[in-house]
């Protein structure tokens, strides 16, 4: 019997963040070794950090927000496929895989090795892709890196690409495990009212 796997980063004081943005912490309010009946904890941390989708609103003042968006985007059959690229991730990188009804497409790179460290550089989504994938029926795009764009740039423009033909964005996967083939995904979001991001607790099972 095929079972889930957990393919979300794991969450404490030491996983890697975005520079300038805010680390996780977690610290008990109450404790029971100090009197209290229960241990209530406080967690603070990015909506970016770890493995996480984008909202709309991440890029866009007038995009959705992570409560308006569909929860069916985030469950259901997903492809992951192994890409070998160096810079950037283009249409030559995955004109070979049959993408045809592909509704969620997973990316595994290999490119972020040092899960202890924020990535120096990564290999960003070339925007051209986004109208190929969404011909296809693309809808959800995740990939084993921090962002779809390189982390220096401020125009975000495979964020606006892939925004622009309706592909929402998860990131922060850890598939270097995962065979490429076809799978169950389930990557819900925090039900947050105003986001422009959300953390997930991304799963997989092999289909049959």
């Amino acid at each position: 019997m095929n079972k889930w796997k957990d393919i979300s980063q794991l969450l404490n004081e030491r996983t890697p963040y975005w520079p300038g943005d805010t680390p996780y912490s977690y610290h008990l309010n109450a404790e029971i070794t100090k009197g209290s009946s229960v241990n209530v904890g406080e967690i603070r941390m990015s909506t970016h950090l770890g493995t996480h989708i984008d909202a709309p609103f991440h890029f866009d003042d007038e995009g959705k927000k992570i409560i308006e968006l569909d929860l069916e985007l985030y469950i259901g059959p997903a492809l992951v496929v192994q890409v070998d690229v160096d810079k950037s991730i283009g249409v030559e990188a995955l004109v070979n895989i049959d993408l045809n009804g592909i509704e969620r497409l997973l990316l595994a790179t290999g490119k972020w090795k040092d899960r202890s460290q924020f990535p120096k550089e990564i290999p960003a989504i070339e925007p051209d892709l986004a109208p190929y994938l969404a011909d296809k029926g693309v809808k959800l795009l995740g990939l084993d890196l921090p962002s779809v764009d390189y982390l220096d740039s401020e125009e975000l423009p495979a964020h606006h690409a892939l925004g622009s033909v309706g592909i929402h964005i998860l990131e922060g996967l850890v598939l270097e495990s995962v065979e490429s083939g076809l799978y169950d995904l389930v990557a819900l979001p925090l039900a947050l009212e105003i986001g422009d991001g959300s953390p997930v607790r991304a799963v997989l099972k092999r289909k049959d």
